[in-house]
């Protein structure tokens, strides 16, 4: 096998030309039986194969630099820097990861996980390296879906005044997770339905040649600075930008794309090679079905089929149902997303109340302040987002919408620990940026009930708020326990005395794990529903602390800004004879692996809490 003979990087160098096709085939097999074994990014990994193969052939790593925008599409650029053994662990705990990792190799050029990104960090690298006096060559691959986020043009307005080479690849398939959307798809399809520009130029220039003075009549054509591009390619965006254009180009055709990327390289400017793909490509269901291969679970090579059947509704299904049944119950209702209709399950408000949903692109900062324009006009925009990616929205929240006091919802899907996307998509900072911000309210619910609850309260609520909920089945526990929700208050779910479990969302199941094994052990455990992280229930609290010896606050956040210090804050400025103990996320980052696994090493399963409440009872 061609892929055996690469063990390290650059060794790619010594497969022959002829022999490129079948190295991509090769490759691309590799990936389908890995991750229809693990899971991970599929579609976007079998779209840039050859644009994978044509940068490693073109640039000599590590010395030269590759930053990969989000880098779900790495994969092949692991298996070019000899990682391919780690791909028997790929996203487990403590095996490699499935986005770039500077720990990882030293091919990694920069750790990236959210969207929008590469062009400032590969700029950042241009500018080291010259003020190094080195000559490496530095290139930021970025797709056209998080060309919608608004950094990367922040970053092309700096590039663009720059006098030293940087090389931009658009990897262009026409999708990021689910379709694109907006103007800055509109264009790109411009150009993907115009003539081969370089093609086109080619002929124009050799014609011209032959004629009488036509020598003359190119040499002023190119030092025109944009008159023959705006007449092949409408707009021309980026050469107005300042950034040269080169493209489009096959991004399946090695041999293309090495020829642009030597022109791209003797520019002394930014320059952005526009390279066109096929998410999927090489594999029919993938290509017939790009979203759901863009993260897949484990899945049946023969039919892509997902092997493991979901049989329980998750919370996103539930939310789902849920929003339209909001839409139905009041008009002014409206949803938004970032790219995502089908991970935050908007897509069947979206077919059912087309005019009342907005898809805005990779761009979560104009997602909030363009619901905050909604709540001013009158609407009520619930804004379906995850943990992870709402953290990019920091200060439109704080001063879009809660300077304003102004009713937008938060509907913040995957919540807690997420499992094998590793670090950057863990989401457990949530509960501490939010609760920073005044005027901010923030509810978790304990089971599926209670989401559709705090929903239809979160519509009535008229300020802002926002629900969290975790990724995973539904929890449909406890259901007979459905007291309605009234502002700032938590619900007894059972009441005893000396140790008191007081937890919030996803952590309410797990408690009552705690609880029952407790009671096996002869103790005398109450159980509370945190239900509001903000504001906390200091009644609840001065209740709790008149009988019990113990209160353990549980919640899937880190311990700093969390629901547990403000907990323990209150009860320590109170005086009140209580200890308390905070089971909670350390304050550090999670790395990729299986979320039960995880659970349990940093401490927040049912059987290292009964453990930790035990060691300090018995203190």
């Amino acid at each position: 096998m061609l892929l055996e003979q690469i063990c390290k990087e650059n060794d790619i160098k010594n497969i022959r030309r002829e022999d490129w096709d079948s190295l991509a085939a090769e490759i691309r097999q590799f990936l389908i039986e890995k991750i229809s074994i693990n899971g991970g990014h599929l579609g976007s990994n079998l779209g840039a194969v050859e644009l994978t193969m044509a940068l490693h052939l073109f640039l000599n790593l590590p010395e030269d630099k590759i930053i990969w925008d989000v880098g779900h599409q790495s994969y092949t650029h692991k298996l070019l820097t000899g990682r391919r053994e780690g791909f028997e662990t790929l996203r487990k705990f403590g095996g490699m990861s499935g986005f770039p990792k500077r720990k990882e190799s030293c091919c990694d050029a920069f750790d990236t996980g959210h969207s929008s990104t590469s062009i400032s960090a590969g700029l950042g690298l241009v500018k080291a390296r010259d003020i190094r006096g080195e000559k490496n060559t530095i290139v930021s691959v970025i797709g056209d879906g998080s060309l919608t986020g608004g950094m990367a043009y922040e970053a092309m307005n700096n590039a663009a005044r720059m006098d030293t080479n940087f090389i931009i690849v658009l990897n262009d398939n026409n999708m990021s997770i689910s379709e694109n959307v907006g103007g800055v798809s509109k264009y790109l399809n411009s150009i993907r339905t115009a003539d081969n520009y370089l093609n086109l130029k080619e002929g124009i220039y050799q014609s011209l040649l032959k004629k009488k003075h036509g020598s003359a009549i190119v040499d002023v054509i190119r030092k025109t600075k944009s008159s023959f591009k705006q007449l092949v390619i409408p707009g021309m965006f980026f050469e107005d930008m300042g950034i040269t254009y080169l493209g489009p180009v096959d991004g399946h055709d090695i041999p293309a794309m090495l020829q642009v990327f030597k022109e791209a390289k003797r520019c002394k400017s930014a320059v952005l090679v526009h390279v066109l793909t096929q998410k999927g490509k090489g594999y029919e269901p993938a290509e017939r079905h790009p979203a759901r291969f863009h993260g897949a679970e484990p899945f049946d090579i023969a039919t892509g089929v997902p092997k493991n059947k979901r049989i329980k509704a998750n919370y996103t299904d539930v939310f789902s149902t849920i929003m339209v049944k909001l839409g139905q119950r009041n008009e002014k209702v409206v949803a938004i997303t970032a790219a995502m209709p089908d991970g935050t399950g908007l897509k069947r408000f979206r077919n059912v109340y087309p005019d009342r949903f907005f898809d805005v692109g990779i761009a979560e900062q104009h997602a909030v302040t363009f619901a905050a324009g909604l709540a001013a006009g009158g609407m009520i925009p619930i804004v379906a987002v995850y943990s992870s990616f709402l953290q990019r929205a920091y200060d439109q929240i704080l001063h879009d919408v809660c300077i304003q006091n102004l009713p937008v919802v938060f509907a913040v899907d995957r919540a807690g620990i997420v499992g094998s996307d590793g670090e950057t998509h863990q989401g457990i900072f949530d509960l501490s940026y939010l609760s920073s911000i005044p005027n901010m309210h923030i509810m978790a619910p304990k089971n599926k009930w209670e989401l559709s609850d705090m929903m239809k309260y979160a519509v009535k609520f008229g300020a802002p708020i926002a629900v969290r909920y975790p990724r995973g089945e539904a929890y449909d526990g406890l259901s007979e326990f459905r007291e309605p929700i009234e502002y700032g208050k938590s619900e007894m779910i059972f009441e005893e005395d000396e140790i008191a479990l007081l937890a919030v969302g996803s952590m309410v199941k797990t408690a009552t794990e705690v609880r029952n094994a407790l009671k096996e052990k002869g103790y005398h455990v109450t159980l509370v529903n945190g239900r509001f992280i903000k504001p906390i229930d200091t009644q609840m609290l001065d209740r709790l602390s008149q009988n019990h010896k113990l209160l353990v606050t549980m919640e899937e956040n880190v311990e700093s800004g969390g629901f547990g210090e403000k907990v323990r804050t209150y009860i320590n400025e109170n005086g009140f004879n209580l200890s308390v103990l905070s089971v909670c996320v350390p304050d550090e980052y999670v790395e990729h692996g299986n979320v039960e696994i995880l659970r349990k090493e940093i401490g927040i399963d049912a059987e290292s809490v009964v453990n930790k409440i035990i060691q300090k009872m018995e203190k």
